[in-house]
């Protein structure tokens, strides 16, 4: 099992904690175990030998391709991650799954792979009974059996309690009888066993695990998908299904929290595709800019291209680095929970304002990067022939993907509320000295002589931004109150906050530990981290001047947009100039310039 351990922050301190604290004890990617690294290499080299080369067959879904790949992962030890030893798997934990997980870099395989190994598989890890477990995980671990997740319905869409299929016990009880119609399920083609969220009467759901050769089972046509093409999506039809009564999955009528637990994990795992993706496309894109040439002039020469490199490097940075920072951190609670169901899922449901946030984030920065890179092809980006095409296409699904962005924003920001409200999060007694620094405009600027002399500036720039948005949301949730969560466009600009403050933050402390840490590459580091900190700096002062011209009363909001406006101040950086530097080293790698 891999060792790899740091002290656990607590759920949502990154927004109280100054990150010169945080740094002290986040893990980074350059911290991963050589268990961790084995297997990374051996995700990386399975999708280039085995994946890569059967693009067109996977993108034209050749049948039996997907399975098949699937299976051989699970030769390669990829299936077993987090599943115990006592039946028949690695157990090694999330962090190094989502370690792998961003390995997965072609997304129609990466889609089938985490359907089979996350959603598919976790939820029988965690709640199912010892016979349960007995008979499904050791044919999960290898791949002899493929996993699918059916929770979704059709005209149901985010709301995923909303369910109308049915379960009735049969007379002799013995049998659940299950009917009713899934949609969007992935691997729904080829999978051997569901994990099936049904009603029984007016109560919340349960989930069963049905065998897809059970009389009664049937799947829809393959769906007709933008992209994504080579993964299986399915409708699942139960007609009259006899679910034996010892399948039932966890307590009955508790199927939610089997929902919404594995859910975060889900988009915790998102999270690290988007940014395995992001990666990606930068490589693609960096190696054409080296090819390339326009006026005599590769590429990578010219101003405008040397920007979009920089920028996509450095947002892919901040996505990796809260990505792993959050996996690690619930990893370390969930160890420290031991064997016990609910505290194992009470850690994971602490961070879950972090794997909203790192879904969302990861997941829009993919977009920003595909996107550019079709752009730098130009008029070869859309065409089929280059990868990025697919990529751009590949990419579109992940904003919806988990649960939407848009409920991932909600899920966010209301949780946050929540716990405030409890006093599980500290924002009301941040709030008092957070408020008389803001009146006074005295911001602590409290970088010291611990924070690297380039990243000073930042640091000042993130811990203002930080006051500001706890001045901001605490002043509006006082005039809402309860029905704060009706408001969805202050809920919307909160979360845009939170999202970019947690990005920055993960990815100063990233560049502080590197520096503290005396790493050969720590110079691109804080380059990195200043640009990422440059360009949120700019979108956290836009949701702020909009949240507060939106929610606070006209008589005061002029008076408290000019003190928070002066309080957060400017963070003035050369982006031309440093665009070019880590253009550059970009250029030099022919991607990405730091993970290996």
């Amino acid at each position: 099992m891999s060792t790899t351990l740091k002290p656990t922050e607590a759920g949502t301190a990154f927004l109280t904690t100054h990150v010169s604290e945080s740094a002290n004890k986040i893990f980074t990617p350059e911290q991963r175990d050589e268990d961790q690294r084995m297997f990374e290499e051996s995700s990386k080299t399975f999708v280039e030998r085995e994946v890569l080369p059967n693009l067109d067959a996977i993108e034209s879904q050749e049948k039996g391709i997907m399975p098949s790949l699937l299976k051989k992962a699970g030769e390669q030890g990829l299936l077993m991650i987090e599943i115990p030893e006592a039946y028949g798997g690695a157990e090694l934990g999330l962090l190094t799954s989502v370690l792998v997980a961003a390995q997965q870099k072609e997304a129609s395989f990466s889609v089938a792979y985490g359907a089979h190994t996350t959603i598919g598989t976790l939820p029988i890890v965690y709640y199912g009974t010892e016979e349960q477990k007995q008979a499904y995980l050791p044919k999960l671990a290898t791949g002899e059996w493929i996993a699918a997740y059916a929770l979704t319905e059709p005209g149901v869409g985010s709301d995923a309690m909303g369910l109308s299929t049915r379960a009735e016990l049969s007379e002799d009880g013995k049998f659940y009888i299950l009917n009713g119609t899934k949609q969007w399920i992935s691997n729904a083609g080829f999978a051997d066993v569901f994990v099936v969220f049904a009603r029984i009467g007016n109560e919340r759901p349960s989930a069963f695990i049905v065998e897809a050769t059970w009389p009664g089972v049937t799947t829809g046509p393959e769906e007709n998908k933008m992209g994504i093409k080579g993964s299986s999506t399915r409708q699942l039809i139960l007609q009259d299904v006899k679910v034996p009564v010892d399948n039932l999955l966890g307590e009955l009528n508790k199927g939610y929290k089997i929902a919404f637990n594995i859910l975060n994990i889900g988009r915790l795992k998102l999270g690290a595709g988007t940014v395995g993706g992001a990666r990606n496309a930068l490589n693609l894109a960096a190696t054409y800019t080296a090819e390339r040439k326009a006026f005599n002039k590769f590429l990578h020469e010219f101003g405008m291209i040397k920007k979009k490199l920089a920028r996509m490097a450095a947002e892919t940075y901040a996505a990796e680095s809260e990505v792993f920072r959050t996996a690690a951190n619930i990893a370390n609670a969930q160890h420290s929970a031991g064997e016990n169901t609910e505290a194992i899922f009470k850690a994971v449901e602490d961070y879950a304002i972090e794997a909203s946030l790192a879904k969302v984030h990861g997941s829009e920065v993919l977009a920003l990067v595909v996107d550019e890179g079709v752009q730098i092809f130009g008029g070869y980006g859309f065409m089929k022939e280059y990868p990025i095409e697919k990529a751009y296409r590949d990419a579109r699904i992940q904003r919806i993907f988990e649960g939407t962005n848009e409920i991932n924003r909600l899920v966010a920001s209301g949780t946050l509320f929540r716990r405030a409200l409890k006093g599980q999060v500290n924002l009301m007694t941040a709030f008092p000295p957070v408020e008389e620094r803001i009146k006074t405009n005295q911001p602590l600027n409290s970088a010291g002589e611990d924070i690297p002399a380039e990243l000073r500036e930042a640091v000042n720039a993130l811990e203002r931004a930080k006051d500001a948005t706890i001045y901001a949301a605490v002043n509006v949730a006082m005039k809402y109150m309860q029905a704060l969560e009706q408001e969805e466009e202050f809920i919307e600009y909160l979360a845009n906050l939170l999202i970019d403050l947690y990005a920055i933050d993960s990815a100063q402390a990233r560049a502080i530990q590197a520096v503290r840490r005396g790493d050969a590459d720590s110079t691109t580091h804080i380059k990195l981290a200043q640009l990422a900190t440059w360009l949120a700096f700019t979108r956290i002062r836009a949701n702020l001047d909009q949240l507060l011209m939106s929610y606070i009363d006209e008589n005061r909001v002029n008076k408290i947009l000019e003190r928070v406006r002066a309080y957060v101040g400017d963070y003035t950086l050369n982006g031309v100039a440093i665009q070019r530097e880590i253009a550059n080293i970009v250029v030099e790698k022919q991607g990405y310039p730091l993970y290996s």
